[in-house]
């Protein structure tokens, strides 16, 4: 194989590790490029619809841990947007097997009564401001339903008559075997038996921004033998409610905050129980505010309970703690509030809002802007650098920019001073909306000079807590028109920031496609990417970020000169650093057998401080991987720093030797996505 650079060409080499909208890869083998798994964008029929910004708000909490195969919860997102108004509308898309984003305008009343609609996977349904009611019946989830996000719904009166009623098994919420459920932002109350019930293995379910009232059962966790459900309950207002406030039976992590139990004097309701941890569960509560409650807090000799931080007001009877659970900020992050200020927080914030997306007490709901880009001039700007411009510097929270589909040629850069940026192409897909420029480290600068590698890069990213979803980004520098350039190198993407989120992206180029940097080489710099492609032939997943590629395709293309020979990862790791990650992806592409090394070390600048690390795992690797899959690269031996593999399969996959080093299981138990992450759930928003 050719080098075609001279010696300091340490740049060009190296690399990269679920909202935007994560679909696992299912077969990766047998996927090709052009195959389109994201749902992210709408359909082409839909593409000019308005779409809500709400719309694209995905979950908190456990809700937004990737398991089971789904990476987050974002509902309906990219499927059409519906209003409804009757109950056989309601029951139309809710009860279809494609997504779908369903408004309901007005109040359904349920017939029969108690009917529970069997909502199916891929659901938003959302209240339009305040006017959405479901009456006399709910909403049931079924034993594999996941994905589903229910907002902003007043869910009322399907109470018979009976207080504690036996007959009437009629819930606002009910879930059996369900997983991926977000439920946020609703006024649930007055029915015959549960407002939500979260039952039979359900899991990775959080339940936030919501009043629940006026009934006697109020939320129940469990009824399994089983200790799986995980739960996230957080900045609820409980009021006026006589049992299971939660009651959670058998649940592996149950994470409770933030939440307002009041029981107020002189009404005819009066709590039996708060918060109770029943069978085996291991619940953490954190400052919640007990008001009034009876017994505010009760565990089971085999349960656990950790509590901190809360307010008990006029309680009696039980308040118990003991025994070891769990550290939420290892699933996820969140920030409390502190528990004295829950009363006037969630009056004013929990239940329907009038418009999702305006309230000052629900982070959630104001966290994110959006700015439109279309080349046609119907959206806001008509360039992608344009839109990073209008974000304020050291914007607090999250921007959307929103890319219609098209094809647009010119540089981006975000700055270090534009934290919480997200660019989403809107199409149907991630074809549909283009970021493309031809800049190579050879190319001659305007002022003098040459781009170098970096500055070549047609998108560059120096913000942290930066999001790229359902779009591609590429660099189409024609390598056979420029032999007299110096410097073929030719990024398309380069990063040098801290939670990076690459979801459902084709990032194409030649040489150099991925640059994953860091801000500087003392600095941390994680990115995640998922469900996406990486096209290119030389170095083209390299640099020194602590980077994961997840059930991605990569996808080796040819040279310019029609020659199949090159290498996929070039990592500068720092020492005491972790490296480049390929996890359940595949590595193919249309080249000759045998031609392309799985990576190099790449000691940029001659620095043998540096300590490059490549691991492959669970990987589907095509007979286009050579059988020593590792090699040297300025004279630095791949076998002096770490590259192994563990487990992959396929053509291109072989035993450990010692041209070919494996993990251990004790090693590779080690070198986990979560190890690369370091306490970061990336999550899409």
């Amino acid at each position: 194989m050719s080098e075609p650079r001279s010696t300091p060409r340490h740049r060009r080499s190296r690399t990269a590790l679920a909202v935007g909208v994560p679909l696992a890869l299912t077969a990766a083998g047998t996927l090709a490029y052009g195959t389109d798994l994201g749902v992210l964008g709408l359909t082409a029929q839909q593409a000019s619809a308005a779409v809500p910004s709400w719309a694209a708000d995905t979950a908190d909490g456990f809700a937004s841990v990737n398991s089971l195969g789904q990476n987050g919860t974002y509902g309906g997102r990219g499927g059409q947007v519906v209003t409804v108004k009757t109950q056989a509308e309601l029951e139309k898309y809710a009860t279809a097997t494609q997504p779908y984003v369903i408004v309901v305008a007005g109040a359904i009343t349920m017939n029969p009564v108690g009917k529970e609609i069997k909502v199916q996977s891929d659901k938003t349904i959302v209240g339009a401001g305040t006017s959405g009611h479901i009456v006399g019946g709910g909403f049931f989830l079924g034993q594999g339903v996941h994905n589903v996000i229910i907002r902003n719904l007043t869910i009322r009166d399907s109470y018979q008559g009976v207080w504690n009623d036996k007959d009437h098994d009629f819930d606002a919420i009910q879930m059996d075997g369900a997983h991926h459920v977000w439920i946020d932002h609703n006024d649930l109350r007055h029915m015959a038996d549960g407002l939500i019930d979260v039952r039979k293995d359900s899991t990775n379910v959080t339940v936030s921004w919501n009043k629940l009232s006026d009934n006697n059962k109020t939320f129940g966790i469990g009824w399994t033998e089983n200790v799986k459900t995980d739960i996230t309950i957080h900045h609820n207002w409980i009021r006026e409610t006589e049992q299971r406030n939660p009651s959670t039976d058998n649940a592996a992590h149950a994470h409770l905050y933030n939440n307002w139990l009041e029981d107020a004097p002189g009404t005819s309701i009066n709590s039996s129980y708060g918060n109770y941890s029943r069978g085996a569960t291991k619940m953490v509560l954190e400052n919640s505010y007990f008001q009034g409650v009876k017994n505010p807090v009760i565990k089971d000799s085999g349960a656990a309970v950790v509590q901190r931080g809360s307010v008990f007001s006029g309680t009696s009877g039980r308040n118990e703690t003991g025994g070891t659970a769990f550290d939420p900020k290892a699933y996820y992050p969140y920030t409390l509030d502190k528990a004295a200020d829950l009363p006037s927080i969630l009056k004013s914030g929990a239940g329907p809002r009038a418009s999702l997306g305006t309230t000052a007490a629900s982070p959630k709901a104001a966290a994110a802007t959006t700015l439109t880009v279309a080349k046609d001039g119907s959206g806001q700007y008509t360039s992608v650098q344009a839109a990073v411009n209008a974000v304020p510097a050291n914007n607090p929270s999250r921007v959307v920019i929103a890319v219609k589909p098209g094809t647009y040629r010119e540089l981006v850069k975000v700055p270090s001073n534009k934290p919480h940026v997200t660019i989403q192409g809107t199409g149907g897909s991630r074809k549909d909306t283009t970021i493309v420029y031809n800049n190579a480290s050879g190319t001659p600068k305007p002022g003098g000079g040459t781009y170098g590698t970096g500055g070549s890069a047609t998108v560059a990213v120096e913000a942290d807590d930066f999001q790229a979803r359902n779009l591609t980004i590429s660099n189409d520098f024609d390598e056979k028109a420029n032999q007299n350039l110096n410097g073929h190198q030719a990024v398309a993407l380069r990063t040098a920031a801290d939670k990076v989120f690459l979801d459902g992206i084709i990032v194409s180029g030649d040489q150099d496609t991925l640059l994953l940097d860091t801000a500087a080489k003392d600095r941390l710099g994680r990115v995640y990417v998922s469900n996406s492609y990486v096209i290119g032939n030389v170095d083209f997943i390299f640099g020194r970020a602590t980077a994961v590629v997840d059930r991605s395709v990569i996808t080796l293309k040819k040279r310019w000169d029609g020659t199949s020979a090159g290498y996929v990862t070039a990592p500068s790791t720092a020492a005491n650093r972790k490296g480049i990650l390929i996890a359940n992806s595949t590595v193919n592409g249309d080249v000759s057998a045998g031609s392309f090394y799985l990576g190099r070390p790449w000691h940029a600048g001659g620095d043998a401080s540096l300590d490059p690390q490549t691991t492959v795992r669970n990987t589907n690797l095509s007979n286009a991987i050579k059988s020593t899959p590792w090699t040297d690269m300025s004279g630095f031996s791949w076998k002096d720093d770490r590259f192994a593999e563990y487990k992959n399969s396929g053509a291109g996959a072989g035993s450990a030797s010692s041209n070919r080093p494996h993990l251990t299981d004790a090693q590779a138990a080690e070198q986990e996505v979560a190890d690369w992450l370091a306490g970061w759930t990336p999550s899409a928003s």
